[in-house]
């Protein structure tokens, strides 16, 4: 038993819905997207049964499951969450937070780009959420984190990495820091990008993200911090 793949469901929703089963040593088995932003609980079980069936996997197979923790917005986000750590749990096995951006930001190391990334989201009223990663592409990954990557069998662009160096954070469009960087939007999430980082972390040792999520902003409605005097 000790000697058993890790075998992840991811689950992301914040941006559209996306779930992904991954393997160790195989890499993303299967992968199920919706790209409608306002039907993630409409959605999430029915590409989660997706998922596993065209991976080939029982629920009882999983060793862990996998959850997007944004930045994204309040509603959906929360979704996924929810789905993943209910997962996790009636399942009896761990919940691996990670933050989304990271997997964009793989994504794009997969596909062969270097150097300083910035992924920014879209926060609305003249914010955006960013996160600061050094890329290093498939064909140039030496050392370290890349080897994690080749270990969780990334298959075409094994060795690739994205390392995390500053973020996630709020700022004005005109005010981002790090200018200096290539910038891309996190208009979509891979679910199998978010698991080929959960098996790179766990293949090294290294840390994942708090298990909390990461709002876009908090909701507009708050609950009062008094007792509401009524008359007559």
């Amino acid at each position: 038993m000790a000697d058993r793949p890790e075998l992840l469901l991811a689950i992301d929703t914040s941006a559209g819905t996306s779930v992904s089963v991954v393997r160790e040593g195989s890499g993303i088995l299967s992968q199920a997207d919706g790209h409608d932003t306002m039907k993630h609980a409409e959605v999430i079980g029915r590409l989660i049964e997706r998922a596993l069936t065209e991976a080939g996997v029982r629920v009882d197979e999983l060793t862990g499951v996998v959850a997007g923790m944004g930045p994204g917005p309040f509603t959906g986000l929360r979704v996924g969450i929810a789905a993943a750590r209910v997962f996790a749990l009636g399942r009896g096995v761990p919940l691996y937070p990670v933050v989304s951006h990271d997997a964009i930001a793989l994504a794009e190391a997969t596909a062969g780009a270097g150097g300083e990334l910035l992924v920014v989201t879209d926060a609305r009223r003249r914010e955006v959420y960013w996160s600061l990663y050094e890329l290093a592409g498939a064909a140039a990954a030496g050392d370290g984190v890349g080897e994690a990557a080749d270990a969780s069998g990334a298959g075409a662009g094994a060795g690739a990495s994205a390392v995390r160096l500053d973020g996630p954070g709020l700022a004005k469009p005109d005010a981002l820091p790090h200018p200096g960087a290539r910038t891309t939007e996190a208009a979509r999430v891979s679910a199998g990008q978010l698991g080929l980082v959960a098996l790179a972390l766990l293949a090294s040792g290294g840390d994942f993200a708090a298990d909390r999520a990461i709002y876009l902003r908090s909701p507009d409605v708050t609950v009062s911090t008094g007792v509401k005097r009524v008359t007559q």
